[in-house]
């Protein structure tokens, strides 16, 4: 399986996600990445899991998910386009 990032810690203080990816810390704002996430308790808050690829956060009290690469703006091109047919 590829890796696609490597995940420290994930952890919710008051209104602010703190994640580290790949040896970099990143904070980010719940009300703006995640209205599910600003609305939950904090039980539901602390029972995350970390996909073993490092793609992803899900929370499964509240069904919501986060990309790894959406939080921090990485879009990736596809590897092999299909050719342009021209009539």
């Amino acid at each position: 399986m590829k890796k696609y990032h490597q995940i420290g810690k994930v952890e919710i203080a008051a209104d602010e996600l703190r994640i580290i990816v790949d040896g970099e810390e990143y904070a980010f704002q719940l009300s703006e990445i995640s209205q599910k996430l600003a609305n939950s308790s904090k039980m539901e808050r602390e029972r995350f899991e970390i996909s073993p690829s490092g793609y992803g956060i899900h929370w499964p009290l509240i069904d919501e998910d986060l990309s790894v690469d959406g939080l921090l703006g990485i879009q990736h091109s596809p590897e092999h386009l299909p050719e342009k047919i021209v009539a």
